[in-house]
């Protein structure tokens, strides 16, 4: 019932910045921890990061002090800003969300369809 649609990815210069935005569409649920993945071409699905409910952050050490995620839960919509982007940056980034629904106090993971970030040198 809960879908996750990713927007913002593109092709850019290396040292330039995107902004990816995951909303999520549906009714009667809430949001324990959100987060990004990427995967490269080749290479396994890999966590990029994450915000839980009380807005504690986590990130793969690749990204730390470039990528910031945020969230806004009035617009049921997770963010990453990534700034200064390098090449190994090239990937399709998933949005990722564990979803509590209201009526039935049960959780499930969702996954978006994924957007291209592509960086060029």
């Amino acid at each position: 019932q809960v879908q996750l649609v990713e927007s913002g990815g593109g092709l850019v210069q290396a040292g330039e910045s995107l902004r990816l935005s995951c909303a999520a569409s549906g009714s009667s649920f809430s949001f324990n921890t959100m987060g990004w993945y990427r995967q490269a071409p080749g290479k396994q699905r890999e966590l990029v990061a994450t915000i839980t409910n009380s807005d504690g952050t986590n990130y793969a050490d690749s990204v730390k002090g470039r990528f910031t995620i945020s969230r806004d839960n009035a617009k049921k919509t997770v963010y990453l800003q990534m700034n200064s982007l390098k090449p190994e940056d090239m990937a399709v980034y998933y949005c990722y969300a564990r979803i509590r629904n209201i009526g039935t106090l049960t959780y499930r993971d969702y996954w978006g369809q994924g957007t291209q970030v592509t960086v060029s040198a």
